[in-house]
């Protein structure tokens, strides 16, 4: 079945009614066509919910997937009756697979700085805005310049996960290299401009303001070395620069720096607010600024301070 089908054009057509992001259609799209293809092509309006049940258990059970695929699997296929096809699922009978609690792989700051002094160029100063600000990967990416006050030292975070808007802290240390990275911005933009293009804009603003890819709070601050074709237009336009290449700099440095620990991109997230918390900043300013709806969600990083932010230490030392 290809994704181009009719039915699957509809059901794309309802997400962007909806106002879904990019990342999501993409995901619920490849699970909708996963749940067509197990029950061999079968119109999801022929089936039902013992058919959905069935599809999410052998997920679980004899593909193991992960707890939050499982919970992808589960709301795009909510979506999928719910809202394209108006039927009402009903009480599945299904559980998710317990999730364990894992704690987050921290780094100490001479690790952190050992990491960055083997990066250089636009990767090195990502990963410091990471490390610098608590932001994930894509938010970092994601930036326009309309979204970084250098006098404030403080970047706002727009469309975040779970499509909330935020701001957190800038790093006085990457000023300068992101006022110069600000002006080649604009340079390019200007190029493309030229051209009749500039950079990727949200379908319906581009279509309420056809002239806003002119205007330079648009334009990313991290923009991609290659012209795309906007997804939704199709016209020629600028993404930002893809997450990829910032986690192949990332573990190349990791390599050379000899570190012993899984880490990812993420994991200076992770470091961002246990170093807050190591140095007393208040739990729930980090919780902000890490755009957390639940304190508990924030609450794990006290688990990985070495000398818990209350202050408590090993009794050994007493002896």
């Amino acid at each position: 079945m290809q994704s181009s089908s009719p039915f699957l054009e509809s059901i794309r057509q309802d997400i962007r009614l909806r106002g879904y992001s990019l990342r999501t259609e993409k995901a619920y799209l490849y699970w909708i066509k996963r749940y067509i293809l197990f029950h061999h092509k079968a119109h999801p309006a022929t089936l039902n919910a013992v058919d959905v049940k069935n599809f999410l258990s052998w997920l679980a059970n004899s593909q193991n997937v992960a707890v939050n695929t499982q919970k992808v699997a589960l709301n795009s296929l909510a979506f999928l009756y719910q809202k394209s096809l108006k039927v009402e699922l009903g009480d599945l009978g299904f559980s998710l697979a317990t999730k364990q609690r894992r704690l987050p792989i921290v780094l100490s700051p001479k690790e952190v700085s050992l990491i960055l002094k083997n990066m250089d160029g636009t990767a090195k100063l990502v990963i410091e805005m990471l490390y610098g600000s608590g932001m994930r990967v894509n938010e970092c990416l994601r930036l326009r310049l309309q979204d970084i006050n250098i006098d404030n030292l403080s970047l706002t975070i727009r469309d975040g996960k779970g499509n909330k808007d935020r701001q957190t802290l800038l790093s006085q240390s990457c000023c300068s290299k992101l006022t110069h990275h600000i002006e080649q911005s604009i340079e390019l933009q200007k190029l493309d401009n030229k051209s009749g293009f500039g950079p990727s804009l949200p379908y319906s603003l581009g279509k309420k303001y056809p002239n806003a890819f002119r205007q330079a709070a648009w334009m990313f601050l991290f923009p991609s070395t290659h012209i795309c074709e906007h997804p939704v237009t199709r016209a020629p336009c600028r993404h930002h620069r893809h997450d990829s290449s910032i986690r192949k700099a990332l573990q190349k440095s990791v390599r050379a720096s000899n570190i012993m620990k899984k880490i990812n991109c993420h994991t200076f997230r992770h470091s961002f607010a246990t170093h807050l918390l190591r140095t007393g900043t208040d739990i729930r300013t980090v919780q902000e600024l890490l755009g957390h709806n639940d304190l508990n969600t924030t609450q794990i990083y006290t688990h990985v301070l070495g000398q818990h932010y209350a202050g408590t230490q090993s009794p050994m030392d007493d002896l």
